[in-house]
């Protein structure tokens, strides 16, 4: 299992359906997850790569890369690499992507109302 740098909870969700979160803070379904973040570190393609593949397979709705420092590779943040913030929505099974950069406000699908944009994010992580 993985221990997200942010995530997410249902509140109900995790009171109705998950057996081992009062006793030891475990999730086992994602459907009780409403959104994961990962601030990107030199370990970057486990952001990208593993951890993507994992939380898409286990049903997680959204999840964040915070790739402040523009780590990640080209094909994953593009050509010249620059800071991006990647969100990542789950559609019929699959991960769609949306990025940021700079003053670009996010849009979250889980949190419309958000009125972040991707820098105020980094400056806050970095």
């Amino acid at each position: 299992g993985y221990e997200p740098d942010v995530i997410v909870l249902d509140k109900q969700r995790v009171t109705d359906n998950e057996p081992r979160w009062e006793k030891e803070s475990i999730i086992t379904r994602g459907s009780s997850v409403r959104l994961v973040v990962e601030v990107v570190s030199t370990n970057w393609s486990d952001d990208y790569a593993l951890k993507l593949e994992d939380y898409e397979s286990f049903g997680i709705a959204e999840y964040w890369i915070v790739d402040y420092l523009g780590l990640g590779g080209r094909r994953f943040i593009g050509n010249p690499k620059q800071p991006t913030l990647s969100v990542y929505q789950l559609i019929d099974g699959e991960y769609h992507v949306s990025q940021f950069r700079g003053a670009n406000r996010i849009l979250s699908p889980t949190f419309p109302e958000l009125t972040l944009n991707a820098e105020q994010v980094f400056q806050a992580v970095s």
